[in-house]
């Protein structure tokens, strides 16, 4: 693979992200169309009954719809082949209803990580991803933000030190 290919993949993957970030799902479907293989194979952290770019696209309605306001800031990429790595910082405001929790109004950043790798007509043939979910449902008030195990004495000892 060329550095100019790989170059390539890289940028289409940035503009993939900045149409994620903005806010209109019949952009980011044309996009997903445009940038990912029908027949991705898409490891999801969120199951959505969907294959393929279907999923793709079930996926960014749920997270459109709970967060209109969403933006992906690509903080790092590492790319080599037909592989491209970014880790991301994901903004939003809770305004509808997300794995069953109603609007909270409350702002959310988490962080993620994907993999994508590129089949040989340059759109996107797979996509594996680790999402920090768990900051998310913390954020959102669904998950006690203490660590397990953790007491409130504990946590009120600590804030002195």
């Amino acid at each position: 693979m060329t550095e100019s290919r790989t170059a390539d993949h890289v940028a289409a993957l940035h503009r993939f992200h900045a149409a994620g970030s903005g806010g209109d799902m019949a952009a980011l479907a044309k996009a997903i169309d445009e940038y990912v293989a029908p027949d991705v194979d898409f490891h999801a952290p969120v199951p959505m009954g969907a294959s393929g770019a279907e999923a793709l696209k079930r996926v960014w309605e749920v997270l459109l719809r709970a967060f209109p306001d969403i933006r992906v800031t690509v903080e790092e990429t590492v790319a080599q082949g037909d592989k491209v790595v970014t880790r991301n910082t994901v903004t939003g405001t809770h305004r509808g209803e997300y794995q069953g929790i109603a609007p909270t109004g409350r702002t959310v950043t988490y962080s993620e990580i994907f993999i994508f790798r590129f089949g040989d007509d340059g759109r996107i043939a797979e996509i594996r991803g680790v999402v920090d979910v768990l900051a998310q449902l913390r954020q959102l008030g669904a998950l006690d933000p203490r660590p397990q195990g953790v007491s409130d004495s504990q946590v009120r000892g600590s804030a002195g030190r």
